[in-house]
């Protein structure tokens, strides 16, 4: 497992762990969800899972996130996408030759998308672990009375770690929220801009299993439905699940 510091001419690096030697034909893109980093338990198994199937992988952190030299000011979409490219740069540099393919798991997810609906490089794969395909909508289900108040009068607002679970503090600002409002993956979308599969828990209470439908239906995206499976998808058996069908996936040679 290699550790870098991805260097792109901003302001601020892109924390990043790859395991690939460059000899790979596929390589995988994996982005964490809001409030995780590349430490997480996904990314892990992936980073471990994928090379023995012969797929390289490349992790990184989001901005405010895992060991992000910045706080959330610079948690905004424009500078996310920033980072997926200035990780996949980082991977065509390692392994110019390979596929690139993409697991992203809730925001990121939400953030690939994005990302993905604005090139134009053929047709990559995708895979999406408990997509936040209602990213706009899922924050203001969440934000308190108390939360809005804070947000109106001051622009930002911390949420505390412990009580969500998150790597670490984060501060999200009025401008990221406007940044959602501006994106909507439903409106955004297009079944030409990538090939697209979906895995999501029967009882997630962040991402309804019913929003997941709902995108999968209008785009024609094979989804996979874990029963019991929540959020996380941490039941048991669950992460082996992910783990082979996200390598069916990439390990099909187009």
């Amino acid at each position: 497992m290699i550790k870098e510091l991805i260097c792109n001419g901003r302001d601020y690096n892109v924390p990043c762990h790859y395991n690939a030697t460059g000899r790979e034909k596929t390589v995988c893109v994996v982005v964490h969800g809001f409030g995780s980093s590349k430490e997480s338990v996904t990314a892990k198994m992936l980073l471990e899972g994928l090379p023995p199937l012969g797929i390289g992988a490349i992790a990184f952190d989001f901005p405010a996130h895992g060991d992000s030299a910045v706080e959330g000011e610079y948690l905004r979409v424009s500078n996310c996408i920033k980072d997926l490219a200035a990780a996949e740069a980082r991977i065509r540099e390692l392994a110019p030759e390979a596929e690139l393919v993409y697991f992203a798991s809730s925001f990121g997810a939400y953030i690939t998308l994005i990302y993905l609906s604005g090139m134009n490089q053929g047709k990559p794969r995708a895979f999406l672990r408990s997509a936040a395909v209602s990213m706009p909508e899922l924050f203001k289900r969440r934000m308190t009375p108390e939360q809005n108040e804070r947000m109106e009068a001051a622009g930002e607002v911390i949420l505390d770690k412990a009580e969500y679970g998150y790597i670490r503090d984060l501060k999200i600002t009025q401008g990221f929220f406007d940044d959602l409002e501006r994106h909507d993956v439903f409106s955004l979308w297009r079944e030409s801009f990538a090939e697209l599969r979906m895995v999501h828990g029967e009882l997630d209470q962040t991402i309804p299993l019913s929003d997941a439908i709902s995108f999968a239906g209008r785009f024609n995206v094979p989804l996979t439905v874990i029963p019991n499976g929540d959020h996380q998808l941490s039941i048991q058996g669950a992460p082996a699940q992910v783990l082979k069908l996200a390598g069916d996936f990439f390990g099909r040679r187009k």
